[in-house]
This record gives C-alpha cells, structure tokens and sequence, in this order.
C-alpha cells in the first residue's frame, strides 16, 4: 500500500474537512506542522507526501529515494525545488485554481472596508460615541463610493478577472494590465492598458499577479510617484509584490490614502514589519483563500492529483 505524508496539514483542515480521499488511496499520516529539522525524518521512505508551506529542497528529495510524487496544497510551489525533483524524477502537482471566487470577495471586501471602515464605526457605536453624538450620525473617516472610479488590475488571471466582474457590477471601471492580454475579455468597462496608464488612472489598484523576479516589488516608490494621489492599494496576491517600506511611506505622506493586504513579505508577519505602522493600513492574516467551500475543493484536487498519478496519468504538473 502506498504510504501517503501530509507534513504541514493544520491550515486546510483544522478539523472541518476529511482526509478520507487520501486514505482511500495508500496509509496516511497527517502532521498538522513539521518543524525543519523533522521534515527528512517525517518523510522517511513515502511515496507521496503533501505540503503547503513547509519546504522540501533538493538534499531532502536526494535523500528520500522512495518519493515519486509531491502534492501541493496550495497554487505557489515555490517552497520545492521543481528542478531538483524532475532529475530525480520526482512529480510536482499543484492546485492550479480553487479559490477564484472566495479571493475575489474578499478583495472586494477589503476594497469596501477602506471606503466605510465598518468595523471601526461599529466599534466606536458600541463604544459609546454614537449615544453620546450630538447628531443623529457622524463618520470618522471621509467615504468614498465606488460607482463611476477605475479601478487597476494587475494581473488578469482567473482571480484578476472574476475581482474584475465583482467590481463593474459595483459600477467601476477596470483597466487590466497583464503580460499576456486576451482582448476577448474587453468591454465597454473593462479594458487592458499599459502599466504606466494604470499606475496614473485608477482610483483602485487590486494586485493578482503571480510572484515572479519581474513583479516582485512592483508596488514600490517610483510606481507610487506616478499613482493618482488619494490611491487605494490592494494586495490578495503575494507579500514581495509591495516594497512594505515603501508603501509606508505613501500612506504616512498621504499619496495613498488607504491599502489593505491579506499578505506580507514574511509569514507570520515579524513585529517589525514596517506597515504595522503605517497610517490607514489594514493587515489580515492570509485568509482569503479559507472559506470552507474553497478549502473542500482544493482537497478535492489534491486527492485527485494523487489518484490520477497512481493512474498513469498524472494532472496539474508544475515540473514536466
């Protein structure tokens, strides 16, 4: 029976979902972390081992002849070394897409936090100060509605589009930018310009691209200067996409006048993250992407991938 290894498991299932797919297929054990000095013991002789963010880099994939297969729970594969697992003939397989929608709303949700700042405005009613306001309202930052406003797209994948729809449906106008333009996806309000036209048109600008060396840091000082002042600035991407420090000082001079991101440089964020002080700065915990719904379909595919590789024909390679 093929034994099965998921190292890092906690986050796609804390306990609402099964593992049964996986246990259908082979002898599984699932650790809900492992710590670096464990992963080579952990890994042992398995054949197939899962992993999120836990590492597995060519000295381990050397030093563990029995694994032929390693199962991403998550669409970055960047914590293995690809190549090193193709020479030892080793697949890769990946969730290429089960997160559209939950990603999308919840980039919309934080696009509609920074123009109402709901939770804030609950806080100080159940604080005391609406009872106690003179007026029958008040409102402690400026609101903005979004009808009518452009709204920035880089990176017009699945995600960018279906962000994308979200908004026109608010109103908006999107400008898409992405290095490969499908001008089947235009309309009347969705366009693709180029980056320049984006940085100095939007009102909103919602980052969807991959991390690659070519986009990271593509939110930084020289991008910023040649934004609209009063931009909003969203992140449900990857952290290095944003020079933090520079995005800091956008938002502390006043350039931008609010950002929100579910994603940082490093994860969990470290105390000294520069936009833990940084003016109108909303941070969350890399959630995005957990909604149970969008949690059961990755492990759908997962289960899938393993399956069909066990088949002969395996899905979803990253590393062909």
């Amino acid at each position: 029976m093929m034994k099965i290894v998921v190292l890092d498991g906690y986050t796609e299932n804390p306990g609402d979902l099964s593992w049964e797919g996986l246990e259908a297929i082979g002898s599984l054990t699932v650790y809900d972390r492992t710590p670096a000095d464990k992963i080579l013991e952990r890994i042992g002789d398995a054949e197939a081992v899962y992993t999120n963010k836990t590492p597995i880099s060519a000295e381990t994939i050397a030093k563990c002849p029995s694994l032929k297969f390693i199962g991403v729970l998550a669409t970055g594969y960047n914590v293995i070394d690809t190549a090193a697992a193709k020479a030892n003939g080793v697949v890769v397989s990946n969730i290429p897409t089960y997160g559209t929608d939950a990603v999308a709303q919840y980039a919309i949700a934080l696009l509609l936090e920074l123009c109402h700042h709901i939770g804030e405005h609950s806080d100080c009613v159940k604080a005391g100060e609406w009872t106690h306001n003179q007026d029958w309202c008040f409102w402690k930052h400026p609101l903005m509605e979004l009808a009518g406003k452009n709204f920035g797209v880089i990176g017009f994948g699945r995600i960018g589009q279906r962000t994308a729809q979200i908004a026109q449906a608010l109103g908006m106008n999107v400008l898409a930018f992405d290095e490969y333009p499908n001008k089947d996806l235009e309309t009347e309000h969705c366009r693709y310009v180029s980056l320049d036209q984006l940085l100095a048109e939007a009102d909103v600008i919602s980052l969807h691209c991959p991390l690659f060396p070519s986009t990271e840091g593509i939110i930084n000082k020289d991008t910023i200067a040649k934004m609209k002042d009063g931009v909003k600035i969203i992140n449900t991407s990857r952290g290095p996409l944003i020079v933090e420090e520079d995005l800091k000082e956008g938002l502390n001079s006043g350039k931008v006048s609010g950002a929100a991101v579910d994603v940082v440089s490093t994860e969990p964020i470290r105390e000294d993250n520069p936009l833990l002080g940084a003016k109108n700065m909303i941070i969350t915990p890399h959630i995005a992407w957990a909604p149970r719904e969008s949690r059961q379909r990755l492990m759908d595919i997962a289960v899938d991938n393993l399956r069909q590789f066990v088949d002969g024909k395996p899905q979803n390679v990253v590393n062909r």
